[in-house]
């Protein structure tokens, strides 16, 4: 069986794709995972019409999420994205998602279409609808992200996909564990910190004033040390999985696999929320007690190490122990089954 699996974005949506095709090339599937060079918005047009393509070779397609917020729900409002703010003065949570439909319909309608008429297929009317298909999955974990259901929408929760990372710890990092108490972790991974002129010093400054040493990710937001003392250190691109476990806290900005990531070490948590789902998975840590939501993206010298304070309780650190023993890791396993599950019952079907 040959699948197809095309994302876009970062490395936060990229890496549960190839999760998923690891689990599924153990099943004996052929598996390519198609993703852009970027993530610019453009870009995303991929994602609304991968669907098209399916349906015009008439085979099989799913759509999932790497977080709820995009799926329709009464219990909540829709993301609102730059660019398109909602009224303020409507609150209903039914008539935003009709205004979400709408914006959707006005950004992606006709460039969808007029591929869809070249091709040979009928217009859709509801875009962000057709997407989101019948059944949509959502790759996430339940605890950490639990789904309400809904009568409008069947919605199958896999769980997180995550893909086990076996490399070591660099030698220079492990040196610097080893030699006092766990530091600090901070990174923003792929978003640039534009809110901040100076979250390197003031990140840094909060953690020292904790009585803590730190852990820098450069990431795109390029951190960087401030000074030449050795209770610092900076990191690039590193094994998480392996390096969260011996953390005192992570501080970062709140993207599903970062905040999955910590939850599944059991570190406690500061998220610094700059945009999209961010602020949604801050409110989670915070509500299940599991580290601090920051208030705002511009972490300053007072907000950061009034954050820090709550995720470095000692309390904190027991919620987090317990919660990550409730953290599941086979969503990834639990996806490729019941895709080749799925698509076995159809093709028997067919050949009755």
């Amino acid at each position: 069986m040959r699948v197809v699996l095309s994302t876009y974005g970062s490395r936060g949506d990229v890496e549960p794709m190839a999760a998923l095709a690891a689990r599924l090339r153990e099943l004996g599937a052929e598996v390519r995972v198609c993703a852009p060079p970027d993530e610019e918005f453009a870009q995303r047009l991929a994602g609304v019409g991968a669907r098209s393509v399916a349906e015009m070779l008439g085979i099989r397609s799913v759509s999932v999420t790497f977080q709820q917020l995009t799926l329709p729900s009464p219990h909540r409002a829709p993301l609102a994205y730059p660019g398109r703010p909602f009224p303020p003065e409507v609150t209903d949570h039914r008539v935003l998602w009709d205004l979400d439909a709408q914006s959707i319909n006005e950004l992606f309608g006709a460039a969808l279409n007029t591929n869809r008429a070249s091709n040979g297929l009928p217009p859709v009317d509801d875009v962000r609808g057709y997407v989101i298909g019948d059944q949509p999955w959502l790759a996430t974990d339940p605890v950490l992200d639990p789904w309400q259901e809904t009568p409008e929408l069947d919605v199958v929760q896999t769980g997180a996909w995550i893909l086990p990372d076996t490399r070591p710890l660099p030698a220079e990092l492990v040196a610097f564990l080893d030699a006092g108490e766990p530091p600090v972790y901070v990174g923003f991974g792929s978003m640039p910190m534009h809110a901040s002129k100076d979250v390197a010093r003031v990140a840094i400054e909060a953690v020292r004033a904790q009585g803590r040493r730190a852990l820098v990710r450069r990431g795109w937001a390029d951190l960087a040390l401030i000074d030449g003392r050795d209770d610092c250190f900076v990191v690039g691109e590193v094994n998480q999985q392996a390096l969260f476990g011996r953390v005192a806290a992570v501080v970062h900005h709140g993207g599903a696999g970062t905040t999955t990531a910590a939850a599944l070490a059991g570190a406690p948590q500061v998220v610094v929320p700059q945009a999209a789902d961010q602020p949604y998975w801050a409110g989670r840590v915070a509500g299940l007690g599991i580290g601090a939501a920051h208030d705002g993206p511009a972490p300053t010298a007072e907000s950061l190490p009034a954050a820090l304070r709550t995720a470095l309780a000692p309390e904190t650190r027991v919620r987090a122990a317990a919660v990550a023993g409730t953290i599941r890791t086979d969503g990834a396993a639990v996806a490729a089954k019941l895709l080749l599950d799925v698509v076995s019952r159809e093709r028997a079907s067919a050949s009755v």
